[in-house]
């Protein structure tokens, strides 16, 4: 059963004002109230690092890039790939024997042109809203059905999304998915384009979670959050009307950490594994991203760069009580990777974490555990979230979800 969160104590109308009319009370003084020239120093959490590249736009400026990229976003589905090769020259990008698509190339194109980026702005709430502004120029008209409800976290109620298949028939698996956005951006909102197409193609239930994020919630707020949700999902299955013994976990980037972190959660715990862990360019080394060859390679120029990563780690991991090396957050340092569930990984050939998700599924399968690894040589990172733009980031998803059906369809 859902537990309701811990309440404040106080009522608080919901637009944030007291009653006009409430009574109130009146002291009278007779003499003026000494007060203390300097009040006494209170302890402040230490500043976090800015930004290097995003800084701090007005809302002129953020008005007028959504305005272009709006424009730009629902309009390259429509050009056809040799317009776009014309528009960059016929010029092409080639690193370590793979070639940038063509759609990612002017996308990325334009977003130098625009200013875009993942993190739009040092403001948390400004990059938050941004980046769901950017998520909903992609939209992508998908019809299952869809619910909102609340699960269990760890510290109170999470929101969640529920999507279900067209003419389910209660026998369908469920995916518990969890959204990426660096542990400090995203929401449901900004994938639930993804979730609709999974749902659709792949014939399951997917459960969106909408854990904690930094920096209000530091690490390990979220793992906390998604391992108590995949337990809420697993023992609710039935009620939600997907086959309780196929639930699976997944996410993206952040949420793939958290996926891969919750599947050795349970296995420690004795709790039942998930069916199947759904791995898209997981974050899975909090320790030595940096020293990775993709990490070096992709640092500026591929939409997430080296200073996003900083800025969003500084938040989750600088801010919180978890060291890098700690498996709770880094699982790929975990001492024993065996007993794991089946892993389908993917990866893209252009992200600075491409080969942190490789290192995963090397080791994964080294311990014995079942691993499909799709290598995209030719995509950015979050070219899930991409795909209607169409291109190689349509098909390469296609490809991902058909594979998430086949996995699933064999419990």
């Amino acid at each position: 059963m859902s537990h309701p969160a811990p309440s404040t104590g106080v009522a608080v109308p919901r637009n944030g004002r007291l009653a006009a009319n409430r009574p109130t009370s009146v002291v009278t003084v007779s003499e003026p109230v000494a007060t203390p020239k300097t009040a006494p120093a209170r302890p402040s959490a230490p500043a976090l690092p800015e930004h290097l590249v995003a800084g701090r736009p007005g809302r002129a400026r953020l008005a007028a890039l959504n305005v272009g990229s709006g424009i730009m976003l629902r309009l390259m589905p429509r050009i056809p790939d040799f317009i776009k090769r014309l528009l960059l020259g016929r010029r092409t990008v080639t690193v370590d024997g793979n070639t940038l698509d063509t759609t990612m190339q002017f996308l990325l194109s334009l977003l130098r042109l625009s200013g875009g980026g993942f993190v739009a702005s040092n403001d948390v709430a400004v990059a938050r809203a941004q980046l769901r502004t950017l998520a909903g120029f992609l939209d992508a008209p998908i019809a299952v059905g869809v619910d909102d409800l609340t699960v269990s976290g760890a510290a109170g109620d999470l929101r969640a999304r529920h999507y279900t298949p067209v003419n389910s028939t209660g026998s369908e698996p469920l995916l518990v998915f969890y959204h990426g956005g660096g542990f400090v951006l995203g929401d449901l909102d900004t994938h639930d384009a993804l979730c609709r197409l999974i749902c659709r193609d792949a014939a399951v239930h997917v459960l969106a979670i909408d854990y904690r994020l930094a920096p209000e919630h530091p690490a390990p707020a979220a793992v906390d959050d998604a391992y108590a949700a995949y337990r809420w999902a697993a023992d609710h299955a039935a009620e939600l009307g997907a086959d309780p013994t196929r639930v699976a976990v997944g996410g993206d980037s952040a949420g793939g950490n958290l996926a891969a972190v919750t599947s050795q959660r349970a296995r420690n715990d004795g709790f039942p594994i998930p069916a199947l862990q759904v791995l898209i360019y997981p974050v899975t080394n909090f320790s030595g991203a940096d020293l990775t060859r993709s990490s070096t390679l992709f640092a500026d120029g591929y939409f997430l760069t080296k200073a996003d990563i900083d800025w969003c780690r500084a938040r989750y991991v600088g801010a919180g009580t978890v060291d890098g090396t700690d498996p709770l957050i880094s699982p790929l340092l975990a001492d024993d990777l065996s007993g794991l569930p089946p892993a389908l990984v993917a990866t893209g050939g252009f992200d600075p974490l491409r080969d942190e998700g490789t290192q995963y599924a090397e080791a994964l399968a080294a311990a014995g555990v079942p691993v499909d690894h799709r290598r995209s040589g030719s995509l950015i990172h979050g070219f899930t979230n991409f795909f209607p733009l169409g291109g190689a980031s349509s098909s390469a998803t296609a490809e991902l979800v058909s594979a998430l059906r086949a996995h699933l369809s064999r419990g």
